[in-house]
């Protein structure tokens, strides 16, 4: 293989995610995707109609579904069209978004965590720094074994 047609490789990468959320809405009447409101999608650097992953830690259910703009500051996550069948009004999920990413850019890229209320207001954003894999092999990074979430950020 010559050098124009050798792609380096990549990894898809979690730049982003929203922490324990309240599902606001699920509705089966809509095309489909899952509305998020623009104030969380900034804070997590999250795009419209990109694609997410979507957990569900009410009920184990997980799927893939493109992102809308809902209404600023309304703290909605709704799961719209057949995505609505995995999802309930009051079920906790996760949000994630993710870019590929080349592997020599891996080591220092920030990942960020957005966590929020019951309300889905953001109540605080944690940031993490990819490590290299001699930092990891060299015991430079902290174990993250065991964390939890912890009540106190609900807010």
């Amino acid at each position: 293989m010559n050098s124009s047609t050798f792609q380096e490789a990549t990894r898809p990468f979690m730049y982003g995610k929203i922490h324990r959320c309240t599902i606001t809405e699920a509705n089966l009447d809509y095309i489909g995707s899952i509305t998020i409101d623009p104030l969380l999608l900034t804070a997590t650097g999250i795009f419209p109609y990109t694609q997410v992953d979507v957990v569900n830690i009410t009920n184990g259910n997980r799927l893939q579904t493109y992102v809308i703009p809902g209404t600023t500051g309304a703290g909605e996550i709704c799961l719209n069209g057949a995505a609505a069948h995995l999802f309930n009004k009051g079920d906790l999920a996760i949000i994630m978004a993710y870019e590929q990413c080349p592997v020599r850019q891996l080591p220092g890229r920030i990942s960020k965590a957005v966590m929020v209320n019951q309300n889905n207001q953001i109540t605080e954003i944690m940031t993490y720094t990819t490590p290299s894999l001699e930092e990891l092999e060299e015991g430079k990074i902290p174990s993250r074994a065991g964390e939890c979430y912890s009540k106190k950020q609900a807010g």
